[in-house]
């Protein structure tokens, strides 16, 4: 009888938790338009009020505050691109480890966009956003930054409350991409000055197309999608009450599901195991702050497309990076911008864990992927040193 296949690809998306398909099952036996004001549209509404608390409380939010959208992306998107419609910064900056959604989203913005590396580790650079912050104070300019708290290639934690002394009180704003983090750290988006933050449902067991703006009072007439009225007018189309108590069942599940110490001892294990038989594998921000759910790696000489498909044929299910850039470049930006060697990106692996990962999961990892060694060890393949 063959194995069940283990899934080690949980920052792309994790599987759907109990809690949120019950809740989108009921709602699939509803009727109506939650705009509507008779019985069944009340009812609907009812769904997603309750949903918006749930989400809100996760992210440390009011209910006012949180916008309920299609995606994570059209949630950076509005952010950045509506941002700038309404508050016509002078300037954007990024860090060159920002998702290809914050990326493009500032590409087509018409104000220049500055982009700062990675250092080694994985941090942004605190001295060149200070520098540039000062620059635009100087210039009297005004100036969006939108950062990511979690690395969703390394796991590395972004020194966010550093970034929120840089950026300051005004007259500049910070958009958060949270995607990554909702759920595995504290937020707390009421009582910080954080502007506008944006969250998936998918990454934390909820359905695939339905994502959260989170934004303050200041931010309510930023809008992306003009419509009837829904969601306070900064959101126009009807709400998928579906997905959204998808994602509000996810929610109220995900605190019972999710133990992040336990993610953390399992990439232990994998990093440990990982070592034990190929001794000069990079492991990407190691020594960083990670959110201990991913661990991405690099066995030099060997293609990550070895190991991808020779993984998949046991079935073991991993990836090269972010899903949204997946056969888009050969080698990832982030690992660039950390300084990491071309020779030595282009071998990256990601794995990473989620709310139905196990021991005995991340043991055949190890396991297959040592078997995958020595396998291309023996054919005598052409192996790349860490010199180039």
């Amino acid at each position: 009888m063959p194995l069940s296949r283990v899934y080690l690809d949980h920052n792309a998306s994790t599987p759907l938790m109990e809690a949120a398909r019950r809740e989108m099952s009921a709602v699939m036996q509803m009727t109506g338009n939650p705009s509507s004001v008779h019985g069944e549209g009340r009812a609907l509404q009812n769904v997603i009020e309750k949903a918006r608390s749930l989400v809100a409380e996760m992210a440390g939010a009011k209910r006012s505050e949180t916008v309920f959208t299609g995606s994570a992306t059209e949630a950076i998107t509005q952010a950045i691109v509506g941002g700038q419609r309404h508050f016509k910064f002078d300037r954007i900056i990024l860090s060159a480890g920002e998702h290809m959604a914050v990326k493009s989203a500032a590409e087509i913005c018409d104000c220049p966009v500055e982009t700062i590396d990675l250092n080694a580790e994985g941090y942004i650079d605190l001295g060149k956003l200070g520098q540039l912050l000062s620059q635009a104070d100087e210039a009297r300019e005004t100036v969006l930054v939108a950062l990511h708290v979690v690395n969703g290639e390394t796991g590395v934690i972004q020194p966010v409350d550093d970034i929120i002394d840089l950026v300051g009180p005004g007259p500049h704003m910070l958009f958060l991409d949270a995607v990554q983090a909702l759920g595995k750290m504290n937020l707390d988006f009421s009582n910080r000055p954080i502007d506008m933050m944006a969250v998936s449902a998918h990454k934390i067991g909820g359905p695939a197309g339905i994502g959260a703006l989170f934004v303050k009072e200041h931010c309510n007439d930023v809008r992306l999608i003009p419509g009837g009225g829904q969601e306070h007018g900064r959101r126009g189309g009807t709400q998928s009450s579906i997905l959204i108590a998808g994602f509000g069942g996810a929610c109220s599940e995900m605190p019972n599901k999710f133990n992040r110490q336990f993610m953390g001892d399992l990439i232990s294990r994998f990093e440990a195991g990982l070592r034990a038989f190929k001794s000069d594998a990079v492991i990407f921000g190691k020594y960083s702050n990670r959110i201990g759910t991913v661990s991405n790696f690099s066995m030099p000489g060997i293609s990550r497309e070895t190991v991808l498909i020779g993984l998949d044929l046991k079935g073991i299910s991993v990836s090269a990076g972010s899903a949204c850039s997946s056969g888009k470049t050969s080698v990832s930006p982030v690992l660039i911008s950390m300084g990491v060697k071309n020779n030595i990106a282009e071998c990256a692996i990601r794995l990473s864990v989620g709310w139905t990962s196990t021991e005995e999961d991340i043991d055949r990892a190890i396991d297959a992927i040592a078997k995958i060694c020595t396998r291309f060890e023996e054919n005598n393949e052409p192996v790349v040193t860490l010199d180039g």
